[in-house]
C-alpha cells in the first residue's frame, strides 16, 4: 500500500479542483462552499488562501497568466494582478459551477449542478478563449471529472450519481459513443474528480469510498489507495517531476468527519501525471 502525506491540514468544507501549475509551482486547490482558492507550494511548505467571488468548483491556469474560474453564475478570468471580469455570464437559479477541465486544444469544459442535486439539472459545456459556449451534455446530475487520453482521442466523464466512469471518442468536432469504462460497485462509494497519467491510465476519487482507483485504459482495475477521509473528492498529479498524486477531500455532511477530512493529502510517487495544457483565454 502506497502511504500518504499530509500535504496541507485544513477543514476545507468542500476541497475539491486539485492542479498542478507549472507556471508558478504551486498545487491549486479549492473550498467550493467555503469559497476560497488555495495555493500550495510543495518545496517551500508556502501556501496562500483568497476569497472567490462566489462558489467556486474550478480553477485551472490560462496561458497568458492568471486563471480561469468555474463560478455559481458563469466562467470568470482572474487577471495575475487580481483584477476579475467574467468571460461568460449566465447565471441559473439554484444551480452552480462544479468541476471543469482544460482539454488539449485550451478549451474549458466546465461542468454544473443543482444544489439540490436534481436529476439532470446540470450540463457539461465546452468554453472558448473569445467566451463562447457550446453545450456538451444537458442531462446531467452531478458533473465531476473530466479528462482526455494521452494522444487526446478519448474523453473520460463522471456524472456522479450514475456511479460510472465513462468514456467518449474525441475529435475536433466534440464527442460521441459515449460507453461505460468502469462501474463502482454498490458500498464502494461514487465517482467523483478524475485525472489521467502518462500510462493512460484513470485515477478516480471516491466519495463516501474512502479510496483513490486506477484504471487502466481497458477499464480494468489496477490499484486501490485506502484513505482515511470518506469523502475523497479529487485527485491530479502535481511536484516538478508531476509524480506526486494531490487529493482534496470534504467536511460537508459528516457527522464526525476523521479529523483530516477537508485537508489537502499527498500520495508521493504514485505514478507519473501528464502536462495538463492552460486555459487559451
Amino acid at each position: 500500500m502506497t502511504a500518504y502525506e499530509v500535504a496541507v491540514a485544513a477543514q476545507a468544507t468542500l476541497g475539491e479542483g486539485p492542479t498542478w501549475d507549472p507556471a508558478t509551482g504551486t498545487l491549486l486547490w479549492l473550498d467550493i462552499l467555503g469559497m476560497r482558492l488555495h495555493t500550495y507550494d510543495p518545496v517551500t511548505g508556502r501556501r496562500t488562501v483568497r476569497t472567490t467571488p462566489q462558489h467556486v468548483g474550478a480553477a485551472k491556469p490560462r496561458a497568458g497568466g492568471g486563471l480561469v474560474l468555474n463560478l455559481r453564475d458563469g466562467i470568470g478570468l482572474l487577471d495575475p494582478d487580481g483584477t476579475f471580469r467574467w468571460l461568460h455570464h449566465e447565471p441559473v437559479p439554484g444551480r452552480r459551477g462544479n468541476d471543469a477541465a482544460v482539454a488539449p486544444d485550451g478549451s474549458l469544459w466546465a461542468g454544473t449542478m443543482r444544489y439540490d442535486e436534481a436529476t439532470g439539472g446540470g450540463t457539461l459545456s465546452r468554453l472558448a478563449g473569445d467566451g463562447s459556449a457550446r453545450t456538451v451534455l444537458d442531462d446531467v446530475t452531478v458533473s465531476n471529472g473530466t479528462g482526455w487520453s494521452p494522444d487526446g482521442r478519448l474523453m473520460y466523464y463522471v456524472d456522479t450519481p450514475t456511479r460510472r466512469v465513462d468514456v467518449f471518442d474525441h475529435d475536433a468536432e466534440g464527442v460521441r459513443n459515449r460507453r461505460p469504462l468502469a462501474e463502482i460497485e454498490e458500498g464502494a462509494g461514487y465517482p467523483d474528480g478524475l485525472t489521467v497519467d502518462a500510462d493512460g491510465c484513470v485515477w478516480v476519487a471516491l466519495w463516501d469510498g474512502g479510496a483513490v482507483r486506477r484504471y487502466t485504459p481497458d477499464g480494468t482495475l489496477d490499484r486501490v489507495i485506502p484513505l482515511p477521509t470518506p469523502r475523497t473528492t479529487a485527485c491530479a498529479f502535481g511536484g516538478p517531476a508531476l509524480t506526486d498524486l494531490y487529493v482534496t477531500t470534504a467536511r460537508t455532511g459528516l457527522d464526525a468527519p476523521h479529523p483530516l477530512s477537508g485537508s489537502l493529502l499527498v500520495i508521493p510517487n504514485a505514478g507519473k501525471g501528464l502536462p495538463q495544457p492552460a486555459f487559451e483565454g
